[in-house]
């Protein structure tokens, strides 16, 4: 069994975003799926710093530092692109005008709760940031994750055990292990898992129930 990489859980992710989606990509694993979206297919990368058609990371030797995302990435921008102001780009996402947020998370709750935020000196995005108004007003949530922490914790819970960014809003995980769906009413259903993983092994590094796909 071989746990997916980063790039191939911003790869696994990107395959699945249907086209013409606004899309908005938080901070670590989902900025690298922009890589992953070739520019034949229609998908339009906003960015809470008021980038509209944001495109993958640039080339060395042709970046711009005045081209960034929200967490002072530098990237590229798709033909047809845009900028606006702060207040703006904060308008498409609390007016309810994104149509999927990718975040990365700390912990997913079986009834769709996320934990993606910290105050730690050590961070480099302190605070909940634009997460929170993400979480409440893109019309789906999915995060990114590892399956488990370094010292071998789920990540995948029953109830969350940090402070919350979203309520009830996390429509589907992806980790270095599988891709769960979250379903209301029943909890995390498997969609797919990393080749030479059981069920058994996958709910045995999980701290909540899993269902298997009809």
């Amino acid at each position: 069994m071989q746990p997916m990489s980063r790039n191939e859980m911003a790869a696994r992710a990107a395959a699945d975003i249907p086209e013409g989606w606004v899309v908005n990509l938080g901070i670590g694993i989902p900025t690298l799926i922009a890589d992953h979206v070739p520019l034949e297919r229609e998908v339009i990368f906003q960015s809470e710093n008021g980038v509209l058609g944001m495109g993958p990371a640039p080339a060395k030797g042709k970046e711009d530092p005045w081209l960034i995302n929200a967490g002072k990435q530098m990237v590229t921008l798709r033909p047809g692109g845009s900028f606006c102001h702060h207040s703006d780009s904060f308008a498409m996402i609390r007016g309810g005008h994104i149509d999927l947020c990718v975040l990365g998370g700390f912990e997913v709750a079986e009834n769709g709760d996320l934990a993606n935020w910290a105050t730690s000196e050590n961070d480099t995005a302190p605070a909940v940031g634009g997460a929170m108004d993400l979480g409440a007003g893109a019309k789906q949530i999915w995060v990114t994750m590892d399956h488990q922490t370094k010292d071998g914790r789920p990540k995948v819970v029953e109830r969350c055990g940090y402070p919350l960014t979203a309520l009830g809003t996390v429509t589907r995980v992806y980790t270095n292990l599988a891709v769960l769906d979250v379903v209301k009413g029943l909890g995390f259903v498997v969609r797919d898992i990393v080749p030479g993983m059981s069920l058994a092994d996958l709910q045995a590094r999980s701290g909540a129930r899993l269902h298997a796909q009809a």
